[in-house]
């Protein structure tokens, strides 16, 4: 039906994922509600007589409140066409009653993956959210697009993309950037300057782990911009350094990690924000930018790992650090560190830090390159399976 008003079906659904919508939809209001559908959809009465199955001088008195809906039937067929839950207009239906706990238990669901991807179980994130998510994009499909049920979406979109991102090989990462920018189709209906910027960020992410470094900084520098409050802005930082970094781009890595810098005093540091990854975003993004000297020097610097540290991030730190030992002749030291990390990679099916030790060690560490080429190979062989 959406194609005969020139209408995307998802885009008019998610007409009552905006904040205006929300405010509409809590006064119950038909009227109010009709009017507010039309002026989103730049539909005349007439044309939305025609979707409702009504002529025009009813949809008018609808409208003004000089008529109403109510018997079941004609309320739940306006819902279904206007791409509502049956509750908004006062009906409650079993499938609607199955909507609600599928809210409830969702965020539970999104939060739990996220626990479980920063604890260095990944895979186990994944196997959680790729069914789940399936199934809310089944319900918008339905026209269960409320702002509630998108916002959950675009969450669920975020922590697939992430997670993916952990468990696949380089060659395969482009699967992650596409999940993390689906949510950006949600969040511009939205409108939340929290779930836009997480959602860039995490986007922002994924496009550099997949070569788009250009994209990847323009991103999160959107992110940053969209950041709400300071703990949201330097959950940014890190990986906007990082980026700057890869892309070659000295002026602003550098003015990033001062920024960084600034902040760990400020804010609430977390397995992302904290002291020790910030280490590791500082000398690769100076290796990056050309002082591979500067890192030598500060390779030992490192503070200890806490608490909030995400075990993956023991991974990349271990290869960051034997890639700058590398440089600087110290061969045992990077050693050590590399065959620490494919263990460690090996054992959270980490496939893509396993290539970043095969690149690492390749000239001149050939028993390491080839001891992670064989765990890589095996992890891809279970993947396959």
């Amino acid at each position: 039906m959406a194609e005969d008003f020139g209408l995307r079906a998802p885009a008019r659904q998610w007409r009552w994922a905006t904040p205006a919508a929300q405010a509409v939809l809590e006064t119950r209001d038909l009227g109010a509600i009709l009017r507010f559908y039309r002026a989103a959809n730049g539909l005349n009465q007439t044309r939305l007589g025609m979707l409702l199955g009504y002529d025009k001088t009813y949809v008018s008195l609808l409208e003004t409140g000089r008529r109403s809906l109510t018997d079941l039937g004609s309320i739940e067929r306006v819902c279904e066409r206007l791409g509502l839950p049956p509750h908004v207009l006062g009906v409650t239906t079993a499938a609607d009653t199955d909507h609600q706990l599928v809210l409830q238990l969702g965020e539970s669901t999104v939060r739990l993956a996220e626990i479980a991807r920063q604890s260095g179980q990944a895979d186990v994130a994944v196997a959680e959210l790729w069914p789940f998510v399936a199934r809310l994009e089944a319900r918008v499909a339905d026209g269960h697009a409320e702002r509630a049920l998108l916002h959950l979406v675009a969450r669920a979109r975020v922590g697939l993309g992430v997670a993916l991102g952990n468990v696949l090989p380089e060659e395969r990462l482009g699967t992650a950037a596409y999940w993390t920018a689906k949510s950006l189709e949600i969040t511009r209906f939205i409108d939340d300057p929290q779930t836009t910027s997480y959602a860039l960020r995490m986007h922002g992410n994924e496009l550099r782990k997949a070569g788009l470094r250009g994209a990847a900084v323009e991103r999160l520098l959107q992110a940053a911009a969209l950041a709400p409050d300071r703990d949201a802005r330097a959950a940014v930082l890190p990986l906007l350094a990082r980026a700057a970094g890869a892309l070659g781009d000295s002026e602003l890595f550098d003015r990033v990690i001062r920024e960084a810098d600034s902040a760990l005093g400020q804010v609430t540091h977390t397995s992302l924000f904290n002291p020790y990854s910030l280490h590791e975003v500082r000398l690769r993004g100076l290796v990056a930018t050309g002082r591979t000297g500067a890192a030598i020097r500060l390779a030992d610097d490192a503070p200890r790992p806490t608490t909030t540290v995400a075990p993956q991030w023991h991974v990349i730190a271990m290869i960051t650090t034997a890639d700058v030992r590398l440089s600087g002749a110290d061969r045992q030291g990077a050693f050590e560190a590399l065959v620490a990390a494919t263990h460690e990679a090996t054992t959270q099916r980490l496939p893509h830090q396993l290539q970043r030790v095969m690149r690492t060690a390749e000239r001149q560490l050939p028993d390491v390159h080839a001891a992670a080429g064989q765990a890589l190979d095996e992890l891809r062989r279970e993947m396959a399976a």
